[in-house]
């Protein structure tokens, strides 16, 4: 099995070389990482269910995609890419924002991360990676912050964290779009 790396970055976002993915996770490193959010035309989002298998949150429902550049690749390259490679399908994406947030998954893993939120529109069947997701469903943003508040332990903590602010920023390029 290959080692994936990661960009550890101070707070500007600036590289401070690349270390092993899982010890970064181990050592609470900071380091470049991107969520997708992907919508249809009835502004459904598309989420996915993380295999059971997956080193960290395996079994929550999270974003439609949300991973780390490697080194030499830039964000946009880097989601664009594992878009297919987890959800198998491509689409235009949208950089929103970044943020940063820290967080102890337990197991002596840590997720800290100065995360790029991109969005993307798509009208089809995705066709997923089993390995990386276990499930996938189209959802109503209404249904959705429902079933947070009633099962948030059902969620990863970063979708949780982002989602809203992911919503009202969508809305600002919607309604721009539309002018």
């Amino acid at each position: 099995m290959i080692q994936e790396h990661v960009i550890p970055v101070d707070r500007m976002g600036r590289k401070i070389g690349t270390q092993e993915k899982i010890q970064a996770h181990r050592d609470g490193k900071l380091h470049h990482a991107f969520s997708i959010f992907i919508f249809n035309p009835l502004n459904e989002l598309l989420l996915q269910k993380r295999a059971k298998t997956k080193y960290h949150s395996g079994g929550l429902w999270t974003n439609t995609c949300c991973s780390h550049p490697r080194p030499g690749e830039t964000h946009y390259q880097a989601a664009k890419r594992r878009l297919n490679e987890e959800m198998g399908f491509n689409c235009e994406l949208t950089s929103l924002f970044s943020f940063i947030y820290h967080a102890n998954l337990g197991n002596n893993l840590f997720e800290h991360e100065l995360d790029r939120v991109f969005v993307g529109h798509y009208d089809g069947q995705p066709v997923p990676n089993p390995d990386e997701v276990e499930d996938w469903k189209w959802m109503n943003i209404n249904s959705l912050r429902q079933d947070i508040h009633e099962n948030s332990q059902n969620y990863t903590y970063w979708f949780k964290l982002v989602l809203e602010r992911v919503l009202k920023q969508s809305e600002k390029i919607s309604s721009h779009d539309e002018t």
